[in-house]
């Protein structure tokens, strides 16, 4: 918790505004997404479908794979306290879906369902949108899956699997000479990475993934100041050549792969 102070009080002294910003593609982003504050149609939905995840009390036991949890100390835990302490905020979750929205992503990998609050934020983004959201946990995937179908979230595929095994059977393999990561599979426009807070596995799918990348790609990293190591795994991401614009909103990293674009880096209140 100290270190998450302390990285915090550092974000806010660095951080900006769109008004610090002179990258037309960055400001434009800013301004008509970031900083819309209409109010949506699609806002309700969401507040509906957190608001019966909060109303269920059922206990399930949950499958930690990653760094695990810094709330809860059994791994029998509540619907309801799932969805109240380690979802996505309901702000974090409209934002996402305004990024959804305004990319008009239309192939889409979330790695860690949880809950699928973060799914269905991606879903109202753009409703025909193909969408594959990983989870290892099977009883919280269960959950998710079933939320999914009550709120007609039709044109997800939710799997429940380790994330390497997915990978394996998308055909991934390590070339022994080049020691580098082959990944035969579709495009994504966007990835939500939420599933392993460690910087061996966020190094790990980033590497893995590379190779799916467009020059429209947008891949965003959640809890990038969760921890020391995952403060490291942000700042090699950034410093990746194919990776130019990246964007700090100190929950989440932003990354794109915009080849027009000059190498930058930004930190960005939201």
């Amino acid at each position: 918790m100290l270190f998450q102070i302390k990285s915090y009080i550092q974000f806010l002294w660095y951080s900006k505004n769109e008004h610090a910003v002179h990258s037309p593609f960055v400001f434009h982003l800013l301004t008509k997404c970031f900083y819309d504050r209409k109010s949506k149609p699609e806002y309700a939905v969401l507040k509906k479908y957190r608001n019966s995840l909060l109303e269920n009390n059922e206990a399930i036991e949950v499958s930690d794979f990653g760094a695990g949890s810094k709330v809860f100390k059994s791994n029998k835990r509540q619907v309801s306290k799932i969805a109240q302490t380690a979802g996505i905020s309901p702000k974090r979750a409209e934002l996402l879906f305004r990024i959804t929205q305004y990319f008009q992503a239309d192939t889409i990998l979330e790695i860690g369902t949880s809950l699928g609050l973060a799914t269905s934020a991606l879903a109202l983004g753009n409703p025909k949108a193909k969408i594959t959201t990983l989870e290892g946990c099977a009883e919280t995937s269960s959950i998710a899956k079933r939320q999914l179908q009550k709120f007609n979230f039709n044109k997800v595929e939710s799997v429940i699997t380790e994330f390497n095994s997915y990978f394996e059977k998308k055909n991934l393999s390590l070339n022994a000479t080049t020691e580098h990561y082959e990944l035969n599979t579709e495009h994504f426009s966007l990835i939500y990475f939420d599933g392993n807070h460690t910087k061996k596995a966020t190094l790990d799918y980033f590497e893995l993934l590379l190779p799916t990348i467009t020059n429209d790609s947008v891949w965003i990293f959640d809890d990038i100041h969760w921890s020391e190591e995952m403060e490291e795994a942000w700042g090699i991401i950034k410093k990746h050549p194919k990776v130019t614009v990246t964007i700090d909103t100190f929950q989440w990293g932003l990354v794109f792969f915009r080849r027009e674009q000059p190498k930058e880096h930004f930190i960005i209140r939201v």
